[in-house]
């Protein structure tokens, strides 16, 4: 036998193999399984850039040679968002530096984030003496988009910061200083030259494009057009990354799908749904919203149910961690979005770290460390029956 033929069996083989491998191979899961993909609708155009933001987002390893550093938390996006879902005490950030609405008064010191790893011949930062600092958990990214797209007024339409209904909710805005570079289009509400913030744990960023340049800068001390003060040196430099490619980030972010909520025929699911209503839950955890108009189609006038208001809300002293941004106060965090809720642990190591630290590791436990406005809900939540509280955790986690 030639080595030609014994070449050519060969490669016939390893495609056999390869064949029976796809035919005998787990299958793909289920689109309710995962919190990766695209939003439906997209052009091929945008399906492209949406590609081409993923890749950037979770393969793009960075190095010394490619802008890393010299002082840093992480050398990727996606090793602090895995699967586009939770972060993990491993991953945490520290914010440190502001403990009221005056500013931060550190940022000559490092702040407002510490970077904890550095380069080769370089020192990491430490804490200034004195800096009041939070332990902060990435947030999860699906569904962002179309958060983005809802219209300001929508958002100030659940705000009740006087308490006038008396139900001892009183949800406000965080408006703070957006940066020239922010893209204004359905957020047109300003108070005193402010604008109006929903990303981040206590909505400090005003749109995705805010909170995706300054990630490359304080994560990964990348500097960009938007964002060109070096995190070391203070000093502005050129940039270490293009438009480009913060563009298609911040379109792969716009994008991503919702999570899809799963069982939501069963009847411990819709039981706990009612429970979920019944004790007070969506006062705060506001089911619906409706986008406006987008330069995406695809995001235009669509129904979603993330669970939110997207306001602030004082949650008593447990959890008040004695730094802040922008108007918020110590005690005050954005309610975060409750959908993906039930696929959180895959990204966290098969177990819940819930509330902004990862402290609760059950919903149960998330639950009874709210206080202030929520200790009248939670006060509810404690006296229900087993079975209603099971039938709520059933729905949670179905979300």
């Amino acid at each position: 036998m030639s080595i030609k033929t014994k070449y050519l069996q060969a490669i016939f083989l390893v495609v056999l193999l390869f064949s029976s491998c796809q035919k005998l191979g787990p299958k793909a899961p289920k689109d309710d399984e995962i919190l990766d993909g695209p939003i439906e609708g997209l052009s091929a155009e945008e399906r492209a850039l949406f590609l081409k933001g993923d890749v950037a987002f979770n393969n793009d390893v960075f190095s010394a040679a490619t802008g890393l550093g010299p002082v840093f938390v992480s050398t990727s996006c996606g090793s602090c968002h895995a699967g586009d879902g939770r972060g993990h005490p491993f991953t945490s950030l520290t914010r440190f530096g502001q403990t009221d609405s005056t500013g931060n008064q550190f940022l000559a010191l490092g702040g407002p984030q510490l970077q904890n790893r550095a380069l080769p011949g370089y020192k990491p930062e430490t804490l200034p003496a004195g800096a009041s600092s939070s332990k902060i958990l990435p947030p999860p990214n699906t569904g962002l988009g179309l958060i983005d797209a809802i219209d300001d007024a929508d958002i100030l339409a659940l705000a009740d910061p006087y308490d006038l209904n008396g139900d001892g909710i009183s949800g406000i805005p965080n408006w703070i200083h957006a940066p020239a570079y922010c893209e204004y289009r359905n957020h047109v509400v300003e108070q005193n030259g402010k604008y109006m913030g929903r990303f981040g744990r206590k909505g400090a960023a005003y749109d995705l494009l805010q909170q995706t340049a300054n990630a490359y800068n304080q994560d990964m001390g990348i500097n960009s057009s938007f964002e060109p003060i070096d995190t070391y040196s203070k000093k502005e430099i050129d940039p270490e990354i293009s438009n480009a490619t913060i563009h298609a980030v911040v379109f792969y972010l716009r994008t991503l799908k919702a999570p899809v909520q799963r069982d939501q025929q069963k009847t411990e699911v819709q039981s706990g749904k009612k429970v979920f209503s019944d004790i007070g839950c969506a006062s705060c955890h506001h089911p619906e919203f409706k986008t406006g108009n987008s330069p995406i189609a695809a995001l235009s006038n669509k129904v979603f149910y993330p669970y939110t208001d997207l306001l602030l809300h004082d949650m008593g002293k447990d959890l008040d961690d004695g730094y802040t941004e922008g108007s918020a106060k110590t005690f005050e965090w954005k309610t975060p979005a409750l959908w993906g809720l039930g696929l959180s642990k895959n990204s966290q190591g098969g177990q819940y770290y819930l509330m902004h630290d990862g402290r609760a590791n059950s919903i149960e436990e998330a639950i009874n460390l709210h206080g202030g406005e929520a200790a009248g809900v939670r006060t509810k939540y404690r006296a229900l029956s087993e079975n209603d509280k099971n039938n709520l955790i059933t729905f949670l986690e179905s979300l």
